[in-house]
């Protein structure tokens, strides 16, 4: 943290601000130049010190000099994050599928999609059973009956699932039920729904709010790690800018300046980042070729018939070609797509 003060402070005014400092158990390091003077601050300062020392008599402005996400950021010779969650692994040079339907709406669907992602190479399969919709009209989801369906398609496939969780408390009865906890973009600042998710014990996946910066949703899943939870994913599901031609705008740049700035694995959902189904296999491969650690896409049997987000759903024949191609990019990147489990006989 760097002080700037106030062109003609007296001496008086700089000996305050450095007093200020040490009353803080820190210790100033003074700069003076020609017509001003800057005051380094050594140590530690919280948050709160840089807000009081804003406003300080004598203060121009206050400069951070370190990142406010000490967890989720590099440095330290921290490597980078790797963890399994049953048979998939995150992190590491491979490349991890994560597909499913954006809504549980049958068992039948449920299925079919589960055993079509699967055997296209899919190592996580996701479905929403509690949905959070701009309209209090909309479908809701299926909630508990969901989840219930959601375990078994998991087991009868032997495969691990995420889904999302909407509020603090419903992180204990979710848990039961899935191995990855989702934090909806709608979510990513609900803080006391991020402390909740960290202590749940499973991996939280963090997606970036619609107008979140880099840093606030680094700072999103510093709440999971701040709660002792190192198994932290980050999505980038596309903001909102000015564009209307698709859903989302894909900010496929936060997806490589996530890689250089946290050691956690970052995941690009397409879906969401376009709305549109025709550009999610190309946001797919351009997310991996940015550094993605894998992308999480929705598939659906029928999605003209969908319940939910049917126009950026793949059909199994579509999620099957994205396989395909993303295969042959990853083998040429030297990041090879990681194949699904067999089943236990």
């Amino acid at each position: 943290m760097v002080i700037v003060t106030k062109v003609g402070t007296p001496a008086s005014g700089i000996e305050r601000i450095e007093e200020r400092i040490r009353e803080e158990g820190l210790k100033p390091h003074r700069i003076e130049g020609s017509t001003l003077t800057v005051i380094g601050v050594i140590g530690s300062p919280t948050e709160e010190f840089r807000e009081q020392m804003a406003v300080f008599s004598g203060v121009d402005r206050v400069l951070r000099i370190g990142r406010p996400y000490t967890l989720a950021g590099r440095g330290d010779g921290r490597t980078d994050t790797e963890f399994e969650v049953g048979s998939a692994q995150f992190g590491g040079p491979g490349v991890t599928m994560i597909a499913g339907p954006c809504t549980i709406e049958s068992r039948e669907q449920l299925f079919s999609t589960a055993k079509a992602v699967k055997a296209a190479g899919a190592c996580v399969l996701r479905g929403g059973a509690f949905k959070p919709r701009t309209s209090p009209y909309s479908f809701q989801g299926m909630a508990t009956e969901g989840l219930e369906l959601l375990r078994e398609a998991s087991e009868e496939f032997s495969i691990p699932t995420i889904t999302e969780v909407m509020e603090p408390g419903l992180v204990e009865q979710v848990s039961q039920f899935t191995d990855i906890l989702q934090i909806g973009a709608r979510n990513s600042q609900n803080f006391p729904l991020l402390r909740e998710a960290g202590q749940s014990g499973l991996p939280v996946m963090v997606k970036r709010g619609p107008s979140s910066t880099i840093e606030e949703w680094l700072l999103s899943a510093e709440y999971v790690l701040a709660a002792g939870n190192p198994k932290v994913l980050l999505c980038e599901r596309g903001i909102r800018t000015f564009e209307t031609s698709t859903r989302a705008t894909q900010d496929i740049s936060a997806i490589a300046m996530a890689k250089r700035l946290s050691h956690l694995p970052v995941i690009v959902d397409p879906a969401h980042g376009t709305g549109k189904w025709y550009l999610v296999e190309a946001m797919t491969l351009a997310g991996v070729a940015a550094g993605a650690d894998g992308a999480m896409l929705e598939v659906h049997p029928e999605p003209d018939h969908a319940i939910c987000d049917g126009p950026q759903s793949l059909t199994f024949a579509n999620f099957e070609q994205a396989m395909r191609r993303l295969r042959q990019m990853s083998d040429a990147l030297g990041r090879p797509l990681r194949e699904p489990a067999l089943a236990a006989a």
